[in-house]
């Protein structure tokens, strides 16, 4: 009802806000409850789907498992052995994560741990059979990553294990999977029945509205329409001030058009979402990068590369940085696949109070990026230039060494072994008087004499091996085992492993020889042993020599610190000698446990 024509009764219009206010928070308040009850039960069964799936595919795991270990019982092949290994080691890693997340949960896999009291006790029932599996297959694992690895019957046993357990594991883990499938069935069906009562009071409630509040207010309403055409003449007036505020507005917006242009011409300048597509891009932009149309699901980083690689890493900086800004070098790729390099700023802004964006302000500077890669490719060439120049001056030095020797190897061989021999030959056919004393000081003249000449034999020996030019370097190496064994009477065996037998650069095997020469001797005056073994082997692009010794051992760590004295400049000759034929040496040693010397040099 109307007072005096003019205006609603104050306490009608208190009245329909109020019962609008009431209709509305109910409506509100059924949607809530409604949302809050399926929201919950659709969190419950969120995961159902993913617990399903990962009990069925244990199954699957359980049965490529039971196949690779099987394969091992064929298996004679040790390369291959350890193949297989690996891929039971994968697998069986894979299905214990999974069987105790089904059990306890795992939120890397999407998995609640929240089982049924059936559940769990089909569990508990199948839990022995999966921890025998388990067991022997981990048997097997370490078996053959044992050093050396065991042989094929040592886990023979296991693999029968596990075969004869795996058809229990697959029946047991069946009715498992079938009772969380019969648990998501009974979840779907009570939300059905939610659904459908929810469905219901929000219709009674909506009913309800209808008679009390919304009919009534009807029949209010069509009392105030005779007050909107009083009102008509007020409406008239705020057209005309609406028509003057749109004029400054227009104003207001070429203003801001003029800007944008400005800031086109003169700046990289573009716009984009929150999620790094394109709202706006300026022209100097679309000039450099060949874009003069865009859609708006074109994305920022295509436009500055067509290369995947750079357009994850713009993608990257947008997602990290579109909340705290960033500023830094960025490398795109044009159309033409031209290089272009920009100095960019990413500025967050908020052009409305519901919308938020990217300001995105760049240089090129493509030109300065240019002659700083090349002055930082010069100074690389620099040091590659020094380095190979280092490696030409150690090669003049070693190669001037092994001169020496062989000059030194002659000289000893030619010159005194043969006035030694003289020597005794001569003191041999002494007569003297004295026939008693005369034998002794001959006898002990006799002995000097040889090992006199044992020892110059020997120098000769450690200094230049015949059997190295002529043979290579496996007879070298079995040559100089075979001579010290017998003057040290030390049980030192060399073993070719692979039967290698190709010959190598002079240089290379020089070096290769003079390091497994320094090993031994180490090993001969050091480390006080008995036992030196020296094993060979091959594969197409490495050759292996390894060194191993029964001495007391020695720290490592301190022998690389040693400048001088006995050992340190041994140690640093070897290191020299396998830098200069690329190769890599290794030295692992512990006190009371010997030593290993391992040298590694490339074939190709």
């Amino acid at each position: 009802m109307t007072k005096g024509g003019n205006s609603l009764d104050q306490s009608t219009f208190d009245k329909l806000s109020r019962l609008y206010i009431i209709a509305l928070s109910t409506i509100a308040l059924s949607v809530i409850l409604s949302q809050i009850l399926i929201r919950n039960h659709l969190n419950d069964q969120q995961s159902d789907s993913t617990v399903i799936n990962v009990a069925g595919r244990q199954r699957m795991l359980s049965q490529k498992l039971t196949k690779d270990i099987v394969a091992l019982s064929t298996e004679e092949n040790l390369e291959a052995r350890i193949v297989l290994k690996n891929n039971i080691k994968q697998t069986l890693n894979l299905w214990e994560l999974s069987h105790n997340a089904l059990q306890k949960g795992d939120d890397s896999l999407g998995l609640p741990g929240k089982n049924s009291t059936i559940v769990i006790n089909k569990f508990k029932v199948l839990n022995p059979t999966f921890d025998t599996i388990s067991k022997a297959s981990n048997a097997i694992i370490k078996k053959i990553e044992n050093v050396p690895p065991l042989p094929l019957s040592s886990f023979i046993g296991d693999i029968k294990t596990v075969r004869s357990h795996e058809g229990d594991f697959l029946l047991m883990m069946d009715q498992i999977v079938n009772q969380y499938d019969l648990e998501a069935d009974e979840k779907v069906s009570w939300l059905r029945k939610l659904e459908i009562l929810l469905t219901a009071l929000t219709l009674l409630i909506l009913l309800g509205e209808f008679l009390f509040i919304f009919w009534p207010t009807a029949k209010t309403v069509r009392s105030t329409l005779a007050e909107l055409l009083t009102a008509e003449k007020h409406a008239k007036k705020m057209a005309i001030d609406a028509d003057e505020l749109s004029i400054a507005k227009e104003k207001s917006i070429k203003e801001l058009r003029a800007l944008s242009q400005a800031m086109d011409e003169t700046l990289l300048f573009a716009r984009t979402n929150q999620n790094g597509e394109l709202v706006h891009m300026g022209k100097r932009f679309s000039r450099l990068f060949k874009y003069s149309k865009f859609s708006g699901s074109l994305n920022f980083s295509q436009v500055l590369s067509i290369h995947e690689k750079e357009q994850l890493i713009i993608d990257d900086i947008v997602s990290k940085y579109k909340k705290t800004g960033w500023q830094g070098e960025v490398k795109g790729t044009t159309k033409d696949d031209v290089d272009v390099w920009l100095e960019m700023s990413i500025i967050p802004f908020n052009p409305t109070d519901d919308k938020s964006e990217l300001l995105i302000i760049a240089s090129d500077i493509t030109v300065r990026k240019a002659a700083q890669i090349e002055i930082e490719r010069l100074t690389e060439k620099s040091f590659e230039e020094k380095m190979s120049q280092q490696k030409i001056i150690s090669s003049k030095i070693i190669e001037n060494q092994e001169k020496e020797q062989n000059r030194i190897a002659k000289d000893v061989h030619d010159g005194i072994g043969q006035m030694l021999t003289g020597l005794k030959y001569n003191l041999e056919s002494i007569d003297a008087k004295d026939v008693e004393k005369a034998t002794v000081k001959i006898e002990y003249l006799k002995e000097l004499t040889t090992n006199i000449i044992k020892g110059v034999r020997t120098a000769t020996f450690n200094l230049t091996p015949p059997e190295l030019s002529d043979h290579g370097i496996v007879p070298a190496i079995t040559k100089l085992t075979q001579e010290l064994s017998k003057l040290t009477n030390k049980d030192i065996v060399f073993f070719n492993k692979t039967d290698f037998n190709e010959r190598l650069e002079s240089l290379v095997e020089i070096n290769i020889y003079r390091i497994t020469q320094e090993a031994i001797n180490n090993a001969i005056k050091y480390a006080d042993s008995t036992h030196i073994l020296v094993s060979l082997s091959h594969s197409e692009k490495m050759l292996s020599i390894v060194i191993d010794d029964n001495g007391k051992g020695f720290d490592p760590t301190k022998v690389k610190n040693i400048k001088n004295g006995d050992g340190g400049m041994g140690m640093t000759f070897m290191r020299e000698r396998i830098k200069y034929i690329d190769g890599r040496l290794f030295l692992n040693s512990e006190i009371d446990k010997g030593t290993r010397v391992t040298l590694n040099i490339p074939l190709v």
